[in-house]
């Protein structure tokens, strides 16, 4: 079980980071930029405590996809960025992927 909450603690440190890395406006922003760094830093510190316990081509594969989805999100609803049906079919085939991964993908563990 705890590896799989400090892999949702990563991702959200991550979203975080992603977040205020648009906010700091290209590290304009002081608080913002440290905010991001230290999003980044701590996201990467309890992925690598995940990594004991979850095979590498599923931890990153769900880091990665999640934050991605999740990202794209935020990103149309709070920065009120445009969507296509291109951008939805992607997110969908990693969503797939990710499911697929994480159902399937544990070989040898």
């Amino acid at each position: 079980m705890l590896p799989y909450f400090l892999l949702a603690l990563s991702i959200g440190l991550e979203l975080f980071a992603t977040t205020m890395l648009k906010a700091s406006d290209g590290f304009t922003r002081p608080l913002q930029t440290i905010a991001c760094v230290c999003g980044y830093v701590g996201s990467f510190y309890t992925l690598t405590h995940v990594l004991k316990y979850i095979p590498l081509s599923v931890t990153y594969a769900t880091w990665s996809g999640v934050g991605l989805v999740v990202t794209a999100l935020i990103s149309v609803f709070i920065f009120s960025e445009g969507y296509n049906m291109y951008t939805i079919l992607g997110i969908g085939l990693i969503v797939v992927g990710v499911v697929i991964l994480n159902l399937w993908g544990n070989v040898g563990h």
